[in-house]
């Protein structure tokens, strides 16, 4: 009977172990890949709104607003990949500097190699928003 009580237990320590490195996933990447990608949207749509037609002409209104959300997407999908590629870097970097102190400046160059990602994305958006016609 221990037995089976042992087994019970250690199956619910796995399945809170994965309910926490699940809500930790969901805090780290998804929400504020999500409020990105809200903040994107409302950007789009609040400024496709305030274009007047005296501004631009109709032809470049479809090709104004896939500009933007081209951008929108560029920074959103350049931020979800720097933020999966920095927390494995975390993780694993903070597994190798508990056994090895002397590779944190390793895990500091890896980590910032993952933030590189999102810069490149905030440079192509910036790039796209800069080929739109000016408002």
């Amino acid at each position: 009977m221990s037995q089976r009580k042992h087994n019970s237990r250690r199956i619910l320590k796995q399945i809170a172990r994965k309910r926490t490195f699940f809500i930790s996933i969901l805090a780290a990447i998804v929400l504020p890949s999500l409020i990105a990608a809200l903040f994107s949207v409302q950007i789009v749509f609040g400024t496709t709104i305030r274009v007047s037609t005296d501004q631009i002409p109709t032809e470049f209104y479809s090709q104004y607003g896939l500009g933007l959300i081209a951008a929108g997407l560029a920074v959103a999908g350049s931020c979800l990949g720097a933020g999966i590629a920095i927390y494995g870097a975390a993780s694993a970097g903070a597994a190798a500097i508990a056994e090895r102190p002397e590779t944190s400046v390793w895990v500091l160059i890896l980590a910032g190699l993952g933030e590189g990602v999102a810069i490149y994305g905030l440079i192509i958006a910036i790039l796209i928003l800069g080929k739109l016609p000016a408002v």
